[in-house]
């Protein structure tokens, strides 16, 4: 018979894991605790005590365990999911234990906020099961890993969100960037006929001259001697100078991206289609760029230069592209989400010692993510040489490096250290001078087409990544699935020369939807630089498929308030090796010709029952008998 004491320990660690005040078997909270004195199970008016409560943010947390998995819950009816409420069940089965003591605490306190916790099992398989009780009656909830949605910070957004079922805050932001991204991008369209490539660029000169304390918008009046283009190209150019940006040659190189301001007629030409009302019959037209000004001043700038790891030029970027049915997925341009880019951080438990090399830097989301982590955790004497020395980038794409400059400009840092370059033609011992401790890589994808772009798959950039980094540096990437399984013999020869020179520490298989509305299945891989591969050693293998993100119609991929707690599962069992089932993560030795993958892995280490083993006899006596009948038992003769 299982040990319940050991899930006890577990779940009182789950619990402090999540900071959560608990006490085993009773409340130091008076009523509570009175409630509980004639609660007894066996409705004797005795006393009764579940094995914790707890509270969080006023919310009482009522937790009763089982040490048998088959002992989580009874039904009444179990297709409508009714909870029974005999005697025996509520003894014997762990929700149905959890929502009696939590209706006693609900009819004999002040509380009207209870969430009940049926847990069975193990550590390794287990069940953690949500009720939430108030007067009216309880809601059967979504099963859970631990207990981060309902620690003294969390629990009141998981009460309104799962409970009453309101549209979480991150969806509404998110919905109103989008929103905002469509707006703007079809006023580029209408008002200035700018290309793909051509409308971020736009937005991010304007969020540069913004941002110069001498810039004023009023200041755009149309004027064709010294247009409203040349006024906002000085004034990125000052600001530039003021938060010097060096060296000249890179200075430039921005600039010259920006010239578009200045040059293009139509964006410097007064529209009648923009004028405003000034008095009465009396009409102000505006030119495009103003206009353009006034919107990003009004709804963007703040959320650009905001302290947060979400990267909105990126994401207008993808908008843009995705609105105008653009060159982004032909050229392998796949930009990552912010819960990817945070998730990458804390993967490699990134600190602020680290240096981060993005060879493949895009907009910038990777760095912005990883600097925002790093000076979080720093001391104050310690942020300004993260700034300076600590973030480096290189992005090949013209467009694409002036937004990255333009982001970390505007964030007040790393802007010196980002180049415009070819990374796979800069010699990986040049790059390794640089003793980068930490590489971040979303490559182009699908850009192998054949011999002569061999070269140019995603492995490849994996392995000169590998090649460019410090003795011991944490390499991560995010590539296609199919990257992890070699697409080609090219790309299996190179799988087995990363591991002659460096290690796999393992693979998390995603969220199909990550790069939702691209059609790419994504994973996660790991290494470790310059540290050949033992063939002893265990790599882990992730299926984090089910990472608590949805598809939400007309936005896109959205977090829900499982997301939180599934996260906190993969970092425990990825950093700290928590215990968990195969279906979740399997540690295994590896062959270079393997696929590199949890599905090539996996195996079912889930202990068959004994009516398992019954049901499995009686299919199969089932199915020899409907074969006999049909007189087919000729199939059965040389068993």
């Amino acid at each position: 018979m299982a040990n319940e004491k050991k899930l006890d320990i577990f779940i009182s660690k789950l619990l402090e894991s999540a900071r959560i005040k608990y006490i085993p078997n009773g409340s130091d909270i008076k009523e509570v605790q009175d409630a509980l004195k004639t609660a007894s199970k066996k409705g004797t008016g005795k006393s009764g005590f579940p094995e914790f409560v707890g509270i969080a943010n006023g919310y009482i947390l009522v937790i009763e365990d089982k040490s048998e998995i088959e002992k989580q819950v009874l039904y009444d009816d179990e297709e409508k999911q009714i909870i029974s409420t005999d005697q025996k069940a509520i003894t014997n089965y762990a929700e149905n234990g959890a929502l009696h003591y939590a209706k006693e605490i609900i009819a004999k306190t002040n509380f009207n906020k209870v969430f009940a916790f049926g847990c069975s099992g193990d550590e390794k398989h287990h069940n953690i099961r949500p009720i939430y009780v108030d007067k009216t009656g309880h809601i059967l909830l979504d099963k859970v890993e631990n207990f981060e949605n309902f620690s003294d910070e969390n629990i009141e957004k998981y009460y309104k969100e799962q409970v009453l079922g309101e549209t979480p805050q991150e969806t509404l932001e998110l919905e109103d960037i989008l929103n905002k991204s469509k707006e703007l991008h079809e006023a580029l369209r209408n008002y200035g006929q700018l290309g793909d490539s051509e409308k971020p660029l736009v937005v991010s000169a304007l969020l540069l001259a913004l941002s110069d304390k001498d810039f004023n918008i009023d200041s755009l009046t149309g004027d064709t001697i010294k247009t409203d283009g040349q006024k906002i190209f000085d004034a990125l150019s000052t600001y530039m100078d003021r938060v010097e940006v060096k060296p000249e040659v890179k200075k430039q190189q921005v600039l010259n991206q920006f010239i578009i301001i200045k040059d293009r007629t139509l964006l410097n030409q007064k529209d009648e289609r923009l004028k405003v009302e000034v008095s009465k019959n009396n009409y102000l037209e505006k030119t495009p760029l103003k206009y353009f000004a006034e919107f990003i001043y009004k709804n963007i700038l703040s959320s650009v230069i905001s302290n947060t790891t979400e990267d909105v030029l990126g994401r207008f970027y993808g908008e843009f592209i995705r609105y105008s049915g653009g060159d982004g997925q032909t050229l392998g341009v796949v930009l990552t989400p912010k819960h990817i880019t945070e998730l990458f951080s804390e993967l490699v438990d990134l600190k602020p010692s680290d240096k981060i090399f993005d060879p493949c830097c895009g907009t910038g989301g990777f760095l912005i993510a990883g600097m925002q982590k790093m000076l979080n955790e720093a001391k104050p004497d310690e942020k300004e040489k993260i700034k300076k020395e600590h973030i480096h980038g290189i992005e090949i794409r013209e467009d694409m490096f002036a937004i990255a400059t333009t982001n970390m400009i505007l964030r007040g840092d790393g802007k010196s250290n980002l180049i415009k370059d070819d990374f796979l033609r800069i010699k990986a011992e040049d790059l390794r001078k640089q003793k980068f401790t930490v590489g971040f890589i979303n490559p182009p994808y699908s850009q192998s087409k054949g011999k002569d772009t061999a070269h140019l798959s995603e492995i490849n950039f994996i392995k000169h990544l590998l090649d460019s980094l410090a003795d011991g540096g944490r390499c991560i990437a995010i590539v296609p699935q199919s990257t992890m399984v070699g697409k080609t013999k090219e790309d299996k020869l190179v799988k087995k020369q990363i591991l002659k020179s460096h290690t796999l520490e393992g693979v998390i298989t995603l969220n199909k939807n990550t790069f939702y509305g691209v059609g790419t299945n994504p994973c996660i891989a790991v290494f470790t630089a310059h540290k050949p591969h033992s063939d002893k050693k265990y790599c882990k293998f992730v299926n984090f498929e089910d990472d608590g993100f949805i598809v939400s119609k007309h936005i896109g991929l959205v977090e829900s308030t499982r997301a939180k707690s599934q996260k906190a599962h993969l970092l425990d069992c990825w950093l700290h090796d928590k215990p968990t089932e195969s279906k979740f993560m399997v540690k295994t030795t590896i062959e270079p010709e393997d696929e590199w993958l949890h599905s090539f892995y996996y195996f079912n280490d889930e202990i068959p029952k004994e009516e398992d083993f019954e049901k499995t006899i009686a299919d199969y006596l089932t199915f020899e008998f409907n074969m006999v009948m049909q007189n087919k038992e000729y199939l059965f003769e040389n068993l």
